[in-house]
């Protein structure tokens, strides 16, 4: 084996390293749409991210449907980022690029560091399904004092394409990585 494969291996083992030694934890975790036509029985996305936490055995200690109104929202994550029982804050609605579009900006005041690769890797993935429409979400993702928050479009799909591909694979690995 040459020495840039075994580098390369050694890199791939310290990975899956790191992801085995945060497999026990739980993540708990506040789920938020922003709509101003859903409600909990038309709330498909929020009951898509629910059920997948769900299903890999982390908690909901949290759920609300709101406006996309940027002073209701912002009071709310103010709440959650204070919260001892919230690690991980997930909403869906409002990336969009239309007027009554606020999530982002009220979003982005909180964050203290921009995960940049999950807005990237979601648009490109996100283009593979949809193609060009692709570029007019603006997910995002961060963290916000000590939390993890995920932004999400609202549309069902994307919120399963989001949490299957990008936020459940490393959801522990990252609270993990956060809690060192």
């Amino acid at each position: 084996m040459s020495a840039r494969m075994a580098r390369r291996k050694d890199i791939c083992m310290s990975h899956v390293e790191h992801k085995e030694s945060s497999a026990g934890i739980q993540a708990r975790c506040a789920v938020i749409t922003l709509s101003d036509t859903r409600n909990e029985a038309s709330d498909t996305s929020g009951a898509k991210i629910k059920a997948l936490l769900g299903a890999e055995h982390h908690l909901v200690s949290f759920y609300s449907i709101i406006r996309d109104e940027p002073r209701e929202l912002g009071v709310l994550l103010e709440e959650l980022i204070s919260s001892g029982d919230v690690d991980v804050i997930l909403t869906n609605g409002g990336t969009g690029i239309s007027r009554r579009d606020h999530t982002i900006p009220v979003i982005e005041k909180h964050l203290t560091t921009v995960l940049a690769g999950f807005g990237e890797l979601f648009r490109m993935l996100s283009y593979q399904q949809i193609g060009s429409s692709a570029m007019m979400s603006r997910a995002v993702a961060g963290i916000a004092k000590d939390k993890l928050v995920f932004a999400m479009p609202g549309s069902t799909a994307a919120v399963e394409l989001a949490m299957t591909k990008l936020i459940l694979p490393e959801l522990r690995h990252l609270l993990g990585q956060m809690r060192k």
